[in-house]
């Protein structure tokens, strides 16, 4: 337990040390962003440049990268203006950082209807299953957050971001803005 521990807190500390942004319902972290454009434009892989959210150009990954910048900078709403925008709202990553969007600017239980949808889609989303999670610790439920831990690891999220954020939350009762 004690080797576990230590091996999350190193994890974390490492992931912490450095921008990180939040990963889909599959991957670990994705590479961080290094432009942030101006409020209303998203950076275009394809164009290396920032251009208006509704550009044709753009890809759901670069908006994707962009709302996560966004919510790491504690701009949900602003993420959410960027969410908007992408092509599918009903995909599991879309519904899991509504949800998560939702929750950062106080409308936890709109929050918790969208993680709910996003797991109702995929139930291995290890994403929606962390901020669910935090959001338990949030609401003081660590008897949740524990089980969505538990899920976690049992769908193959040893050691992956989802994983160390929430057992850092549970330990701490400090949750993440990304």
């Amino acid at each position: 337990m004690a080797l576990t521990r230590g091996l999350i807190s190193i994890a974390l500390a490492t992931t912490l040390a450095s921008p990180v942004w939040a990963a889909g319902s599959g991957s670990s972290e994705p590479k961080p962003k290094t432009v942030i454009c101006t409020k209303g434009n998203v950076f275009s892989e394809s164009k290396g440049k920032c251009v208006p959210q509704q550009d044709s150009s753009l890809t759901d990954q670069d908006r994707i990268n962009e709302l996560r910048a966004l919510a790491y900078a504690g701009q949900a709403a602003e993420a959410q203006a960027v969410l908007a925008t992408l092509s599918d709202q009903e995909s599991d990553q879309a519904l899991t950082y509504w949800g998560f969007t939702h929750r950062k600017l106080g409308n936890v239980d709109a929050g918790l209807i969208f993680y709910d949808k996003a797991l109702k889609k995929n139930p291995s989303n290890l994403l929606a299953r962390s901020y669910l999670g935090q959001a338990h610790v949030e609401a003081g439920r660590l008897d949740l957050a524990r089980l969505e831990l538990k899920e976690i690891r049992d769908r193959g999220g040893d050691g992956s971001w989802p994983e160390a954020s929430l057992a850092e939350a549970i330990r701490t009762g400090t949750t993440f803005n990304y």
